[in-house]
């Protein structure tokens, strides 16, 4: 079957699907429908904002359908109704239960923002950068019962910049994710079952939270600076000084090293704050935010705080 007589649904949310949900689009790819979560309030208003791929669901004139899940049949039968080959999932947000994968004619495929199957899970992008990993990719999976566990069908690599945040990384991933699904769907072939996944080999990548985004300085500089990386530009890492809450969104390694206790200030100016931490090497904050404020340059902090500095020697 050629790709342009695949009749195609896309279910997906954020922004990573709405780049592969564009490039289908723009491949003329034939989408019967596009799935996404309910629409949710957002910002201080609590207003009602349509998510990324609702918006460009709507803007190409595709049908969008927000079931709030799929335990009623209700929900199941309308989704048959669209007769689709194949059911595109990217970063959709909801379970899907076997009488969805089963639904469309070949199944449902979803892109994976990982080499699976290193980093099953919520967030394979940011756990990827905090581990150290070289390199990562977009994995298109054959989707099953379990989380992450179906046949690997088509893989790309990318390699993982020393500069690379989690927000860059996740934008460059979403490029990649879209043009590695359209590579697939020209490529389809009904007989390739794909490659089952080493169970040996999988990590799994636990949903990022705003708690674990505090800095702990007995850690080495290496697995901070990673952190911090990985962490921008959500939860963001964050640390105390003297009970004021500092959101840190940059740091660079230094060749410094000091016998200070983990989190105290040795040094700073203009091009930065210099802390150190528990390999007693030290880390040089270049971007930080505090409560109430928008991210600056550490001689912006300085211009207004650099009391703050003066009264306490250390991170807490």
């Amino acid at each position: 079957m050629s790709s342009n007589q695949l009749r195609l649904i896309f279910a997906g949310t954020p922004d990573f699907a709405a780049k592969a949900l564009e490039t289908l689009l723009e491949q003329k790819f034939e989408i019967a429908a596009v799935y996404c979560q309910p629409d949710r309030p957002s910002g201080r208003g609590k207003k009602i904002v349509f998510g990324p791929v609702k918006q460009l669901a709507i803007e190409n004139n595709v049908p969008v359908e927000q079931p709030a899940n799929f335990k009623s049949e209700e929900a199941i039968n309308r989704l048959k109704e669209y007769q689709a080959d194949i059911m595109i999932v990217a970063a959709y947000g909801l379970i899907l239960p076997e009488a969805v994968l089963n639904t469309p004619k070949y199944g449902c495929i979803n892109i994976h923002a990982s080499l699976l199957p290193r980093w099953r899970g919520a967030a394979p992008i940011h756990r990827a950068i905090e581990a150290g990993d070289e390199e990562t990719g977009i994995t298109i999976m054959k989707m099953d019962k379990g989380l992450d566990t179906g046949n690997m069908l088509l893989k790309k690599k990318i390699k993982i910049e020393n500069n690379d945040i989690g927000s860059t990384l996740h934008d460059k991933l979403s490029v990649l994710g879209g043009s590695t699904i359209c590579e697939y769907l020209n490529i389809f072939d009904i007989e390739n079952t794909g490659e089952k996944q080493n169970s040996e080999l999988v990590t799994y990548a636990a949903k990022l939270s705003k708690e674990e985004a505090r800095i702990d300085w007995e850690k080495t500089a290496e697995e901070i600076e990673r952190k911090v990386r990985a962490f921008n530009a959500w939860p963001v890492s964050y640390t105390f000084l003297d009970n004021n809450k500092i959101r840190v969104w940059q740091v660079l390694k230094q060749d410094e090293v000091s016998d200070k206790k983990a989190g105290y200030i040795s040094g700073y100016n203009k091009t930065g704050i210099d802390v150190v931490c528990g390999d007693k090497k030290v880390l040089k904050i270049t971007k930080l935010q505090v409560e109430g404020g928008k991210p600056m340059s550490v001689a912006d902090f300085l211009n207004g705080r650099q009391q703050w500095l003066e009264k306490v020697a250390s991170f807490e």
